[in-house]
This record gives structure tokens, C-alpha cells and sequence, in this order.
């Protein structure tokens, strides 16, 4: 199982008015995260024939963020059968080792040629595992 990790500092703009994340932020990162090990694990070639959508998504919260707390994100993908892989993403406060949200997505592999769901082929989950 190939992981993906990426740090930040949550920003002013990351904060909701109780002056936490906001929860539409972690959904944000779960998708930048996925679309980041993506990126680095595919060429543009592949990525010229295929890409993701996300179909199905469950993130939990467990504890807050605040502004300039350090996070670290990781992601990999658990499953992938047919034309669906299965990825989580998990973020924790560096400093503290906390867990704060997880996330659970299922994403739909997509043919740019014809718009509409592709099988894996098997050299592209080779790519994450």
C-alpha cells in the first residue's frame, strides 16, 4: 500500500466562525489529497485518457484544528475492484499525534474518451499498491 503525506498550517481562511476548520475544508483536502497522489503516481498520459470522480464519501470529525496548528495528511487506497477504488484519508495534528477526521471515499475510475466509467486496468492499481 502505497501512502501519500502532506503537511500544512491551517490558515485564517481555513476557519470557520467558531474559529475552527470548517468541516467543508476537510472535505477540500480530502479531495486535494487524492488528486495529489494521483498526479505524482501517473503520467499525463494516463491522466490524459482517464480521471476520478468521487461517488460516495464519509468523513468523520473527531477533534478540531485551529489556526496555525501543523497537520499531517495521509492517504492511500484500500481496495479497488471493477471501476471503483476505495481510499481513505486520515488527518492528524503533527505536534500532538491526535487523529481529528477520517475519511472513507469511493471514487469512480472515468474514460475522458467517452465520459463514462472505465475498469481499472491493473497497471494503473499497481500505481497505489
Amino acid at each position: 500500500m502505497q501512502i501519500h503525506e502532506h503537511e500544512l498550517i491551517v490558515s485564517k481562511e481555513d476557519l470557520d466562525v467558531r474559529n475552527h476548520v470548517n468541516n467543508v475544508r476537510y472535505v477540500e483536502w480530502v479531495q486535494d489529497m487524492a488528486e495529489a497522489q494521483w498526479v505524482l503516481k501517473s503520467s499525463e498520459d494516463i491522466r490524459q485518457h482517464y480521471y476520478w470522480v468521487m461517488i460516495s464519501h464519509h468523513i468523520q470529525y473527531k477533534a478540531e484544528a485551529i489556526l496555525n496548528d501543523t497537520l499531517l495528511l495521509k492517504t492511500f487506497v484500500i481496495k479497488s475492484q471493477g471501476v471503483k477504488s476505495t481510499r481513505i484519508v486520515e488527518i492528524y495534528n503533527k505536534s500532538t499525534h491526535k487523529l481529528l477526521t477520517t475519511s472513507e471515499t469511493i471514487w469512480c475510475f472515468m474514460s475522458h474518451n467517452t465520459n463514462r466509467p472505465a475498469r481499472i486496468p491493473e497497471h494503473i492499481n499497481t500505481l497505489f499498491s
